[in-house]
């Protein structure tokens, strides 16, 4: 599966397009994490167990949507947009949510 944020396949001609698709993932972000991310915000420095979370939530939307693409019969999705957010939930807990969208369609 071809994807790509361009909204063409260079050198490929685009036969078929079958529409939007999308994938989401949203993962919670757990008390010790967020205790320890704000201390790197205080001191400065990287977040690895957040980088790890988005890297995460991000493959398991990108999956989706190729998986999407897939059951449409498309071999590539085209203009794919990413979007990343922080749900605040209830007594400062957090969660992740990775958002993509595409347009599945066929080349040759």
């Amino acid at each position: 599966m071809l994807v790509t944020t361009t909204d063409s396949l260079e050198g490929k001609t685009i036969v078929a397009y079958y529409g939007v698709v999308s994938g989401e993932a949203i993962l919670g972000a757990n008390i010790f994490r967020d205790f320890f991310a704000s201390i790197r915000d205080i001191v400065g420095g990287r977040s690895g167990m957040y980088e790890k979370s988005l890297r995460e939530a991000k493959e398991i939307a990108m999956r989706e949507m190729i998986e999407a693409a897939q059951a449409m019969g498309a071999n590539a999705v085209i203009g794919i947009d990413i979007d990343y957010e922080n749900i605040s939930i209830g007594e400062g807990g957090s969660m992740l949510m990775v958002a993509t969208s595409g347009t599945a369609v066929k080349y040759q």
